[in-house]
């Protein structure tokens, strides 16, 4: 956990989410002692603490990687070696992209906890909104990294050097406790809407309990929480209302759009480098998920990771608007614009399939360079058409209300241009495992669909539950504990 420990340091020369959030904040000498004087110090402080949530793009990444749904790509079978031993399920506590999943998403807590520990040192209007939008930052961050990595320690305040060797790695069960706690506190204090473009509101909030509600299997309490997201008539699915065209949904044009519950605001006026990734204020994964050498219309180039597989591809329907929406068939893409592309990794198992992630490609936009690192795209974190399907798993494997479960399904399958469907108990179930595959390619759900679904060793190939159910727990880490943490089972 050492690593954890110099984003802070360095929190405050940190710039906005985006310029229609906060405007870039100047550099600051920071004092943590004295720094809460005034509420332009919580502001700025809950500005870092959003900042990391695009450091994340490294999860919705591995997180197709580690799926069925992708290869890996890239310019051979060696390049970003982490991703390729992920695709393979060959990788190992020695990896550095593991590790900056472990880094990103504790900085992201610290940042969050700096601002927790010291709530109370004033007083002002608007501090328990400012505070909430801190319980929720630290809620969604402590959750990615139960999701990957399973139990992990847990601190009220922020970790300080010393801690891994006496702060035990919390059970599955306390840490959900804990975030739970969190955004129960968060929902008593936030704004219904947003107060301000791409901060979060409390339907975020509702949104993401329900989605760990789901993840416990606590069926009743995530139907309750996402129903609330779904009748407060504040979304709808692009596409439906208006003169809303659905295959805009990915463009910049719908960005914070109404079927946007939590979105991850990026930008393309700041520049990074490879040595910094996490520096980036704009979208990496849009960049390195780019198609190959491509000239042509629409896109810009990139570096041709995370590649559909045919067997995705497929398993839309030929009417299924989602199709082409999701997924860019290069092949036929380039026989209609007269583009053209290159070729990377051509292993059959890890490379190149003819297909890309359309929904994050990067489009022809004036960011500044390197421009493979610094795309404008936002990441919807939560889609209304997600609170649907997760809404209606809720109901219908708590027993609750298939009637209504199939309704929400139905909701997300006519945008889709696809009929009603009659299933249900078990065989809605199957509908619905089956539309959130459709709906959410390319954004990072599958894998951990599929593990909780106990449907991992089914579908992907390499997986051996339980050990590949977690990840493990990056070697330096292990070994900074002297011995206080065991590494996940298997590794």
């Amino acid at each position: 956990m050492k690593k954890i420990y110099l984003p802070l340091l360095i929190l405050l020369v940190a710039t906005s989410c985006r310029d229609d959030f906060v405007d870039v904040a100047p550099p600051y000498s920071i004092n943590s002692e004295t720094f809460f004087e005034t509420p332009e110090d919580y502001e700025l402080a809950l500005v870092g603490a959003y900042d990391m949530l695009q450091a994340t793009y490294v999860n919705v990444l591995m997180g197709e990687i580690a799926s069925d749904n992708v290869n890996a790509g890239g310019e051979s079978p060696t390049d970003v070696i982490g991703w390729q031993q992920v695709d393979r399920m060959i990788h190992t506590a020695v990896n550095s992209n593991i590790q900056d999943l472990w880094n990103f998403n504790f900085a992201g807590v610290q940042r969050a906890s700096w601002m927790l520990e010291n709530e109370d040192n004033i007083d002002f209007d608007g501090k328990d909104q400012i505070i909430a939008e801190a319980r929720f930052l630290r809620a969604y961050f402590n959750f990615e990294l139960l999701k990957w990595f399973g139990p992990i320690p847990i601190k009220e305040t922020q970790f300080q050097l010393g801690d891994e060797l006496s702060i035990h790695r919390s059970s599955v069960d306390e840490v959900y406790d804990f975030i739970i706690s969190e955004l129960l506190d968060a929902i008593e204090n936030l704004n219904v809407s947003s107060v301000q473009t791409g901060r979060v509101n409390q339907m975020a909030a509702r949104s993401l309990l329900g989605k760990v509600y789901l993840y416990r299997e606590n069926f009743q309490e995530a139907a309750n929480q996402l129903n609330e997201v779904i009748n407060s008539g504040m979304y709808h699915l692009y596409g439906t209302q208006g003169d809303e065209r659905y295959e805009n949904l990915f463009e910049f044009l719908a960005e914070n759009g109404p079927e946007s519950v939590f979105e991850i605001q990026y930008t393309g006026v700041q520049g990074a480098g490879f040595d910094c990734l996490q520096c980036s204020e704009g979208n990496v994964m849009v960049g390195f998920s780019g198609v190959r050498g491509y000239t042509g219309p629409v896109f810009e180039s990139g570096f041709g990771f995370g590649l559909p597989r045919e067997s995705v591809y497929n398993a839309f329907s030929e009417d299924d608007l989602r199709r082409d929406v999701s997924i860019l068939d290069i092949e036929a893409w380039a026989a209609e614009t007269g583009a053209s592309f290159t070729i990377g990794n051509q292993d059959p198992n890890t490379g190149h399939t003819g297909y890309y992630n359309r929904k994050y490609l990067p489009r022809i936009n004036n960011n500044q360079p390197d421009a493979n690192l610094t795309q404008p795209n936002n990441y919807r974190a939560i889609r209304y058409a997600d609170v649907l399907l997760m809404a209606a798993e809720a109901l219908n494997r708590g027993g609750i209300d298939d009637e209504l479960a199939r309704n929400y399904v139905n909701m997300v399958r006519n945008r889709a241009g696809l009929s009603d469907t009659n299933a249900s108990g078990s065989d809605l179930l199957d509908v619905i495992i089956n539309e959130r595959r459709l709906e959410l390619v390319g954004e990072g759900h599958r894998f951990f669909d599929l593990v909780r679904w106990n449907m991992a060793e089914e579908y992907i190939e390499g997986f051996t539950a339980p050990k590949n159910n977690l990840f493990p727990i990056p070697f330096e880490e292990i070994g900074f504990s002297q011995g206080n943490w065991e590494q996940n089972p298997g590794y």
